[in-house]
Formats: structure tokens, sequence, C-alpha cells
């Protein structure tokens, strides 16, 4: 007889987290989602079981495992890009550290295990446009470093120990349900708090920078599509190339422009710029269409009138 599913998300306080906790909680009830993260839980996690945890705290980890007999667990927690290169080594020691700690777990605990990568895996020798599935990576970030080593400590657990692990790598996400913690792709968040507080923006990229980018609403679905796959279907044990849509800048701010005429932009490209100049303008996600289905519902123009509606709404309490 199968064991109920019972989930551990770390990192749930994050931008992915957020949101992933809310939907996987209406698919498998409240009590059998368990929130986890170092920071103080938000208000929305605490309809369900919350622990903290430090992701580097192995040993809390696998009491959290043992007290609620979890058997997937989402990984979420990480140094993203940007910080990243502030404090190159603590980010590939927590980036690391707790991925192979929970890969241990999952092998010793039958658990399946999501583990989410990222376009920071390619680089600058790295097809631009289009980018395929299988290509050359040089990542020249310790973000896409770590994610690149940590797709294959996957693929290695899988093949070495049929852990059954699973991994996206996601383009630049979107969400108005939190606040973006540290990535290149931040502005595309921060741009609509500036246009709806009637502020001038001041984008820390240049207007020209293409880069892959997706809605969170799209992200999250894809995410628990991919881990409710049958085993069969995921051949791909890296990571899965995937896509919504791509943009710059200027093409961001013209969306928004139509709902606020007057809203204002500057560029003033800093260290970041050298960050996305690395990665690709457009991702080729065809492996995971043919695999899983994965099909985006969100362009820009779609993505723009929900962020702005829902954002409307939350700046009315918080500002």
């Amino acid at each position: 007889m199968d064991k109920p599913t019972r989930i551990l998300i770390i990192g749930a306080c994050g931008q992915i987290g957020t949101d992933l906790v809310v939907e996987l909680r209406k698919i498998y009830g409240t009590t059998n989602v368990v929130a986890s993260d170092i920071a103080e839980p938000k208000a929305t996690l605490l309809d369900g079981p919350f622990e903290n945890l430090n992701i580097m705290d192995s040993d809390r980890l696998y009491e959290i495992v043992k007290k609620y007999e979890i058997t997937e667990i989402y990984h979420l927690a990480a140094i993203l890009s940007a910080k990243g290169e502030q404090n190159p080594k603590m980010a590939w020691d927590i980036n690391m550290t707790s991925l192979l700690s929970i890969l241990d777990i999952a092998k010793e605990e039958s658990i399946k295990v999501y583990w989410p990568s990222s376009i920071a895996v390619f680089g600058p020798n790295t097809p631009m446009d289009n980018t395929p599935q299988d290509t050359v990576m040089q990542p020249n970030t310790v973000y896409g470093i770590s994610k690149l080593a940590g797709e294959m400590w996957c693929q290695y657990y899988h093949e070495k120990y049929g852990v059954d692990v699973r991994s996206i790598r996601y383009p630049g996400l979107i969400s108005h349900g939190s606040l973006p913690g540290g990535g290149t792709t931040d502005y595309a968040v921060d741009i609509f708090y500036k246009a709806i507080e009637g502020n001038e923006y001041d984008c820390f990229l240049s207007e020209d920078t293409y880069l892959p980018m997706m809605y969170m609403s799209d992200a999250v679905r894809a995410t628990i599509e991919l881990m409710r796959a049958p085993a069969e279907k995921i051949k791909v044990r890296t990571s899965y190339n995937l896509a919504g849509m791509s943009f710059s800048p200027k093409e961001i701010y013209e969306e928004i422009k139509k709902h606020y005429p007057e809203f204002k932009i500057k560029y003033s490209p800093d260290f970041r710029q050298a960050i996305a100049d690395s990665w690709p303008s457009s991702i080729d996600d065809s492996v995971a269409k043919e695999h899983w289905g994965w099909n985006e519902k969100f362009d820009l123009a779609a993505m723009t009138d929900d962020m702005l509606y829902q954002l409307k709404k939350k700046i009315k309490i918080t500002v």
C-alpha cells in the first residue's frame, strides 16, 4: 500500500515557495504540506504546519522528515545570482551542501525530490537565441556554477541510487505574491511597484537586454505538473529547459505605460548587467513539452494585466 503524499517545502517564505505552498495545500490538503524556512513565516503559510529550518542543519532536516513522514521534498532555498556574487563562498556552501544533504536523506528514505535549476547554468559561450536543452554550459557566476554542479549531482543520485529527483531550469520569475530575493531579473517585479506608486523607475539593466521570463503562476503550475508526471515520462534527470516569454526592460516598460501613461524610466546598468549578458535571450523548451506536456499560458500582455490588478489590491492595504 502506497504512503499518502506528505510534502516538505524548504525555503517556503521565498518567491516561489510562497505561491507553491498555497497550491500544493489545495491539492494534497493543508496538513499534508509542511512549510519550512529560516525566516519568520508569512500569514499565508500559517494555515498549516510550519517548521523553522536552517537548511545547513542536516540533523534538524532529518528530524522534520521523520516527524511528518515526508514522501516528497521541494528544495527551494538558495543564494541567488546577484547576492551570490557578493559572497561567492557562502553561496557555494549553502547551495551545494544543502542539496547533497537532501539527496542523501532522499536516498535513505525513498523520498521524491524537486530541486530548481536556472538559466544561470548557461554562460557567454552558450547559443543565446532559442537555447537548446543540451548545449555548451560554461557559467561564469557562482550561482550558475552551483546550479550546474547541482544538476550533475541530481543525475548522479538518480542513476547511482535510484533517487526520483526532478528539476526545471527556471527563467526569470515574476510574482505579485512576494518581493524578489536578490536575482538579476528582479527588475521585472520592481518596475510594477514603481509604476503603481507613481515613481520613476531606475532600471539596473540596459533597455535592450532580452531575458527569458515566466509569470509565477505558470512556474508553479509547471513545477507541480513535473512532480505529478509518471516517472517514465521524466527522461531528463539533470534539469528541463522551461520558457514562457522573452522581453527587454524597454518592452515591459512600454506595456506598463499602456496602463500608466505618465510612468517614466531611466537606465543605470550596474554589476548585474554583466550577469544578464551571460545568460540566454530566449529558451527552447520543446523537450519539456514533448516529455511531460508543458505549455505556458501567460504572455507579456496577459502577465502585465494580472500583475497590475493583483498589486493594486495589495498596495491599497500595505502602502
